[in-house]
C-alpha cells in the first residue's frame, strides 16, 4: 500500500464522481473519524456514489494506485473507526439510501448501506413490521453492521450479528459478492456473512444489507425504577434475565447519569441508580411480565415505578435514555467523550458494575456509568479535556482496569462499539492465537491492505 494518492488518482476520481468528489478541508475534517476523543485523521478525499457499481469503480481506481479506502456512514462511531489513520479515498455510502426491497411475508428486507435505521422504519411503519436494534444514534445500516452494532433492543432482538441475512461486498479487488441468500439458515460452506459483520470495512465495502424483520408488538409499556445502590439495580436485572423473563430493554444509568440527563433533557427524575425498562406482547402476556418484574425489583429494594404507555411517553423516556452520552460530555463546556465499553456474563455484572464505581471513586474526571444490563454490556462515560495529559492517562488507566476485569470475568473489551483505533492494544489479550488467524484472514482477502488500514488488528 503506498497510501499516497497522487494526481493521476484525483483526476481518475473527479471523472467518475463529479460534484460528488471533494477534498474541501471542512468535509475532510467531519469525516476524520472524531465523534469521540481520538485525534483526527482526515482523508485525502471524499466521494459519495449512490450505486454498488460506482463503489466498484471508487474501489478499482484506489487499488491500482495502493491508495486505503475507507467507507464511512453517519460517523457516529465512538472507536475511531473511520479514522482515515493512513489518509485516502474516504467512501461515504450515505447518498445510497434507497429501501430497496421490503418482504411482510418472509419478515425481512434489502436495503442500500446509507439507510439510517430511523428511515427504515418510517418507510416500513404501515406494514406492521420494523427493524428492532437501535444503538441509540440515528446509524446507517451498512455501519451498524460493519461495526456489529447493538443497543437498547438487544437483549430480546438480538444484535446485528442476529439479524443481518446477508450482504453485499465490494472486495479489495473490485468484485462484488453476495454473502448469502434469504433463507433463515444454511450449511452450505464458510459463513462470509458473518465474516464481514463487525468487520469495519477492513476486508470489503459493504454495499447492501439484507435484514430481518420483526412484527410491531400488541403492547408495549415502558417504565423506570429506582434502587439504592448500583448493586441492587444490577442485580435485579440479572435475576429477570436468569428467570428468562422477555424483557424488550432493560437499561442501567447511575445517579450521576441521571443528573446529566436531567439537565440536558429538562426532566425530574430522581437521582439515584436507575432502571429503564420496556416490555413488549400481548396485552396479558405484558401484564404478567410486568407482574414478574415488579417482584424481582421488590426483592431488590426497587421503588417508585414511572409507567409510561401513550407512544409520545415512552420516546420521550427513550429519548432521554439516548441523550445519555451527550448529556455527560455536555456537562464541561469544549470537552469531547471517552465512552469505554466492556461486556461481560451477565452473572459478573453487579461485581463488574462495583468495580467501576470503586475506579471512578478516585478519579477527577467527570464521568457517569450507563449500560444495556440485559445483556452484561456498559459503559463509563467521562467528560475530557483532551488537551489536558493527566485526564486522558487517568482514563486510560481506567480503561485498561475495566477491560482487564472483564477478560478475566470472559467477557470482551468491546460489546458493541468495535474495535477501531481504540481497543487494538486489547486484541491480543483477548484473543491470543487466534488473533494471528484475523491476520491470516486479512492478508488473504486484502493482501495489499487498503480496506481501512490500521484497524482491528495490531502491528505484530
Amino acid at each position: 500500500m503506498s497510501g499516497v494518492m497522487g494526481a493521476a488518482t484525483r483526476e481518475a476520481l473527479k471523472q467518475i464522481f463529479g460534484d460528488r468528489y471533494s477534498e474541501n478541508s471542512s468535509v475532510l475534517a467531519s469525516h476524520a473519524g472524531t465523534e469521540a476523543h481520538h485525534e483526527a485523521a482526515p482523508p485525502d478525499a471524499v466521494v459519495w456514489p449512490r450505486s454498488t457499481p460506482e463503489v466498484v469503480e471508487a474501489v478499482l481506481t484506489c487499488a491500482r494506485a495502493g491508495v486505503p479506502v475507507i467507507a464511512h456512514g453517519n460517523g457516529s462511531s465512538l472507536e475511531g473507526n473511520t479514522a482515515a489513520v493512513s489518509g485516502g479515498l474516504c467512501i461515504d455510502l450515505t447518498q445510497m439510501n434507497r429501501v430497496l426491497r421490503v418482504s411482510v411475508e418472509d419478515l425481512d428486507c434489502t436495503v442500500q448501506a446509507g439507510v439510517p435505521r430511523e428511515q427504515l422504519n418510517a418507510e416500513i411503519r404501515d406494514s406492521g413490521l420494523f427493524f428492532p436494534i437501535d444503538p441509540g444514534a440515528n446509524a446507517t445500516l451498512g455501519g451498524m453492521a460493519a461495526t456489529r452494532a447493538s443497543g437498547t433492543n438487544a437483549v430480546r432482538y438480538g444484535t446485528m450479528r442476529e439479524n443481518v441475512l446477508n450482504l453485499t461486498v465490494v472486495t479489495p479487488q473490485g468484485d462484488v459478492i453476495r454473502t448469502a441468500g434469504r433463507a433463515r439458515k444454511s450449511s452450505a460452506g464458510y459463513d462470509l456473512t458473518r465474516l464481514h459483520v463487525g468487520s469495519e470495512g477492513t476486508l470489503g465495502v459493504i454495499t447492501e444489507v439484507s435484514l430481518r424483520l420483526h412484527g410491531r408488538p400488541e403492547s408495549v409499556r415502558s417504565a423506570t425504577c429506582r434502587f439504592p445502590d448500583p448493586i441492587s439495580a444490577t442485580r435485579a436485572a440479572t435475576e429477570a434475565i436468569q428467570l428468562g423473563l422477555p424483557i424488550a430493554r432493560i437499561e442501567y444509568l447511575d445517579e450521576a447519569c441521571i443528573r446529566a440527563v436531567n439537565a440536558f433533557s429538562n426532566l425530574q427524575e430522581a437521582e439515584a441508580d436507575t432502571l429503564f425498562l420496556e416490555f413488549h406482547g400481548s396485552t396479558q402476556s405484558v401484564q404478567e411480565q410486568v407482574a414478574l418484574f415488579g417482584e424481582i425489583a421488590n426483592n431488590n429494594g426497587g421503588i417508585d415505578f414511572r409507567w409510561a404507555e401513550r407512544d409520545e411517553d415512552r420516546n420521550r423516556l427513550w429519548a432521554a435514555r439516548h441523550s445519555a452520552y451527550k448529556a455527560v460530555v455536555s456537562r464541561r463546556a469544549g470537552c469531547r467523550g471517552w465512552a469505554t465499553d466492556v461486556c461481560v456474563p451477565v452473572s459478573a455484572l453487579p461485581g463488574s458494575i462495583a468495580h467501576a464505581k470503586s475506579l471512578l471513586s478516585q478519579c477527577t474526571v467527570p464521568a457517569a456509568i450507563m449500560g444495556h444490563v440485559g445483556d452484561g454490556n456498559f459503559h463509563v462515560v467521562f467528560s475530557v479535556d483532551t488537551s489536558s495529559a493527566s485526564e486522558l492517562s487517568q482514563i486510560a488507566a481506567i480503561n485498561d482496569a475495566l477491560v482487564a476485569r472483564a477478560l478475566a470475568s470472559e467477557g470482551t473489551c468491546t460489546g458493541e462499539h468495535g474495535v477501531g483505533i481504540g481497543k487494538m492494544k486489547y486484541m491480543n489479550a483477548e484473543h491470543g492465537p487466534a488473533l494471528d488467524i484475523m491476520r491470516r484472514i486479512k492478508a488473504a482477502l486484502d493482501p495489499r491492505d487498503i480496506m481501512n488500514p490500521g484497524k482491528i488488528i495490531p502491528s505484530i
